[in-house]
């Protein structure tokens, strides 16, 4: 959970350090999602090592919590068609100036659908206006995309669900410091 946690900052930082994503809500997103996380990480350690039932009680909650969002997100990524994927790539680049910049900046496209050398356009190719349309370049990589990452976010729930079983049963067992005639 920690490495996840820090893995998270990690590519946040290096996409904005590197200028492939432009915009501070996702990469804000990202941080505090990491940040969470991390202090899940540290509760779920804090409550192991000492044993309190408190603290795994909650690590346990959350961590359920966690998996269903998690489980649900990744099921969505692999259910979704090529026009589902289409529809929302189209919504996503219709209500966001920031990254419609960034994808025609690293990808040198301009328009989604159709190339208008009347609109103003942040990619090399315009210039020259010699530009492809995004959506082609974008619905190649966005299918890929999300396969990966339901992918790997199906693996992670699944890891999820074994810390919310090892944490019950963890939870459960007498503490070897306590007083040995002491109830659970």
């Amino acid at each position: 959970f920690q490495l996840v946690s820090l893995l998270l900052i990690g590519i946040a930082a290096w996409g904005i350090g590197f200028g492939l994503i432009s915009s501070f809500r996702v990469v804000g997103v990202a941080i505090a999602v990491g940040i969470f996380l991390f202090f899940i990480a540290l509760v779920g350690l804090i409550g192991a090592v000492k044993h309190h039932q408190v603290l795994l009680f909650f690590y346990m909650i959350i961590l359920l919590l966690v998996f269903i969002v998690q489980f649900s997100v990744s099921c969505a990524c692999l259910a979704l068609n090529k026009e589902q994927q289409s529809q929302l790539l189209e919504v996503g680049w219709n209500n966001s100036n920031s990254a419609r910049t960034d994808i025609e900046r690293n990808l040198n496209c301009c328009g989604f659908r159709t190339f208008d050398p009347n609109e103003t356009c942040s990619s090399d190719c315009f210039r020259s206006h010699q530009c492809q349309p995004c959506a082609p370049i974008i619905e190649e990589y966005s299918g890929m995309v999300l396969r990966f990452v339901g992918g790997i976010g199906l693996f992670f729930s699944f890891t999820e669900i074994l810390g919310v079983w090892l944490t019950y049963r963890y939870r459960n067992q007498k503490d070897p410091r306590a007083n040995p005639s002491a109830f659970l």
